[in-house]
C-alpha cells in the first residue's frame, strides 16, 4: 500500500506545482494591485510622493513627485505594461518647467515577481540596474535601488492619509 501511495501522492504534487508554474510564467498588472495607492516618505533632504493607480486595461501607472524647499524638484511617470507574456516597465522623467531630465524612455524587464514584491532589470542605459518595490507591511511601500552608478538604498515610504 504504501508503494502504491507514493506514486500517486507523487503525481498530484507535480500536477499542482505544474499549475502554479504556468500562473508564475504569466504575470499581469492585476497580479500589481498590492502597489495601489498613495506612498509619501523622505528622500534625503526632499519628499518622495508616489501614487499608483488601479491595475486596468493591461496596464499600472504610477505618478511620482520629489520635492523640497516648497518647491518641485522632478516629476516621474511609471508604465508597466503587459507585453509578451511579461511586464515591460517604462519610467520618462522631468524636471521643473516640464524639462525632459532625458529625451528617451528608460525601459527595465521583469526581473522576478512574488507576493507584494517585483524587481525590474535596467535594458540599455537605463539609470538603474534593478528596481524592487515591496510592501513589507500594510501601510509601508518599499523600494530597493541598484543604480547603474552610486551605491544601492533604500526607500521607505508609508501611506500618505490626508487630514480633512
Amino acid at each position: 500500500m504504501r508503494l502504491a501511495f507514493g506514486p500517486v501522492a507523487l503525481l498530484a504534487l507535480f500536477i499542482a506545482s505544474a499549475g502554479s508554474a504556468e500562473v508564475a510564467g504569466q504575470p499581469k498588472v492585476t497580479d500589481l494591485a498590492w502597489m495601489t495607492g498613495s506612498w509619501v516618505g523622505p528622500f534625503g533632504e526632499q519628499t518622495l510622493e508616489e501614487n499608483w493607480n488601479q491595475p486596468a486595461a493591461g496596464t499600472i501607472a504610477c505618478l511620482v513627485r520629489i520635492m523640497g524647499d516648497g518647491q518641485m524638484r522632478m516629476l516621474e511617470l511609471i508604465l508597466i505594461e503587459e507585453v509578451d507574456d511579461s511586464l515591460l516597465f517604462r519610467v520618462r522623467q522631468w524636471l521643473p518647467g516640464y524639462v525632459p531630465r532625458r529625451e528617451e524612455v528608460q525601459l527595465m524587464t521583469l526581473a522576478e515577481i512574488a507576493d507584494r514584491r517585483v524587481s525590474f532589470d535596467g535594458v540599455g542605459d537605463s539609470d538603474f540596474k534593478r528596481l524592487t518595490y515591496s510592501r513589507p507591511t500594510e501601510n509601508t511601500f518599499q523600494i530597493d535601488v541598484k543604480p547603474r552608478q552610486g551605491d544601492d538604498f533604500q526607500i521607505v515610504l508609508r501611506e500618505n492619509i490626508k487630514a480633512d
